[in-house]
């Protein structure tokens, strides 16, 4: 099982994007989902540097 998450919608929303990040993990482990997919987007790369020190 594969779980996707896409960011693109919440660029500017810290709070949201935390709340979504540790929504889809819960899940994961809930699931036993064996991929979970994060789409940072384009862009500076800013969600992604954020997405890595949450995961971290």
């Amino acid at each position: 099982m594969k779980l996707k998450l896409d960011l693109h919608d919440l660029y500017n929303r810290g709070d949201e994007i935390d709340r979504a990040l540790g929504a889809v993990i819960d899940a994961a482990v809930r699931k036993k989902a064996t991929l979970v997919e994060i789409i940072p987007g384009k862009g500076s790369g800013q969600l992604k540097k954020r997405a890595l020190r949450f995961l971290d």
